[in-house]
């Protein structure tokens, strides 16, 4: 599955991007390649910490200590640790992480040098195996957690409530595995419900979730078979997908 990168829609905030790539540029120097920005913050409706890609052409001991002597100043800022990677680390390890890489390809901008998923190739074979990973992941995740809630409806509520945002990102996954372009985040996670021929109601409570007081607790608790059955869905699903 090949993908071309597409300038996001929603510029993140320019004095966090600005402020990280000088303070990678005063660190990497010439070894720093490109800066990436990436992550929730770029999608409308959504803010959220500030999230950024480096890729550089090598990383020391000395580099990691004078970018640990400005974490705690990016924390107060609401900027989240780069993400830095020696560009053949990067390139070597599409495989390895194709979701992760794949939902940067989906909503990225970029701040400093080359935009490094130009022309980036992620197998759908490897986005499969990835997704039945995940999706079985959770679907544990969900039966164990009931389990430990102990029928009480409140707990349910937060488990269902703190899961929200991976199902989102499992649905959007299944939409990547079916070749979905949508680069917007809430089509991307229509796709992949529609995909998996999801219930839409039960997808439509799930996803208000990700707003704070969506749904009260005890509404959030009350959808907790449907969520489970989606779930057990999406997991017969992509069992039964060929590339």
């Amino acid at each position: 599955m090949t993908s071309h990168s597409e300038p996001a829609r929603h510029r993140p905030r320019h004095t966090h991007g600005d402020r990280v790539v000088a303070a990678l540029r005063t660190v990497f120097g010439d070894r720093l390649r490109s800066v990436v920005a990436y992550g929730p913050h770029l999608d409308e409706g959504h803010d959220g910490t500030f999230s950024c890609l480096a890729l550089v052409a090598s990383v020391t001991v000395a580099d990691l200590e004078a970018c640990a002597a400005r974490s705690h100043g990016w924390q107060r800022e609401g900027i989240a640790t780069p993400l830095l990677l020696p560009e053949e680390e990067f390139r070597r390890s599409l495989d390895a992480f194709p979701l992760e890489y794949a939902e940067m390809l989906r909503a990225h901008e970029l701040l400093f040098g080359n935009n490094p998923f130009d022309g980036v190739t992620i197998e759908r074979a490897d986005v499969r195996r990835a997704c039945e990973a995940q999706i079985k992941s959770h679907l544990v995740h969900l039966r164990e957690g009931f389990i430990e809630a102990g029928g009480t409806p409140r707990a349910i509520a937060e488990l269902v409530t703190a899961s929200a945002p991976a199902f989102g990102a499992l649905l959007r996954n299944i939409a990547r595995l079916n070749g979905s372009s949508a680069s917007d985040r809430a089509a991307a996670t229509r796709d992949g419900a529609r995909a998996a021929r999801l219930q839409e109601g039960v997808v439509t409570d799930i996803l208000a979730l990700e707003r704070p007081s969506a749904l009260k607790a005890t509404d959030a608790a009350r959808v907790f078979p449907e969520y489970l059955a989606a779930v057990e869905q999406l997991a017969r699903y992509v069992d039964a997908w060929n590339v």
